[in-house]
């Protein structure tokens, strides 16, 4: 069925591109958050254990939520592996130790990045695309991914 909603074909396609690459993103996070969770060693290892916890937990939300905006704006998500990997501006890739302020500083970056993307989008969707949906609940997204960052951040 046609999705009509105020917004050009054309339009949708351009966002529904913009916010699978940020699902993209949010995805190769999550898994490199759940890595620190899983694979943290210090004497911190605990407190660092349960932080990572909540982050991904937090970042599970926040993908699905981008997952069903881009369906809501009439368009499928991505939902591979290899789509993800395509389309994120993130490295999967780590070098870091397994200790707590390496993966503090390699997620800090990631965030970091996503906040960037998103702040870069948040007028774009709005005046370029006639979306200002998408613009509210992207901007939404770049404060908690802010927070996440501060809280990242407060442990270096």
């Amino acid at each position: 069925m046609k999705t009509s909603i105020g917004i050009s074909d054309e339009n949708r396609k351009s966002v529904a591109i913009e916010l699978s690459k940020l699902l993209a993103d949010e995805v190769v996070l999550y898994i490199k958050t759940r890595n620190a969770h899983w694979n943290v060693e210090s004497s911190d290892f605990h407190a660092m254990h349960k932080f990572f916890e909540e982050q991904y937990e937090q970042l599970d939300e926040i993908m699905d939520n981008v997952a069903e905006r881009i369906r809501s704006i009439g368009h499928y998500a991505p939902a591979t592996l290899q789509s993800f990997l395509e389309l994120t501006h993130l490295t999967e890739k780590s070098e870091e130790k397994n200790n707590s302020q390496g993966f503090i500083e390699l997620l800090l970056a990631d965030h970091e990045s996503i906040i960037e993307f998103l702040r870069g989008n948040i007028n774009r969707f709005a005046n370029d695309f006639n979306d200002l949906g998408t613009s509210d609940f992207i901007t939404g997204l770049m404060e908690d991914h802010e927070k996440m960052a501060w809280m990242l951040r407060a442990h270096l």
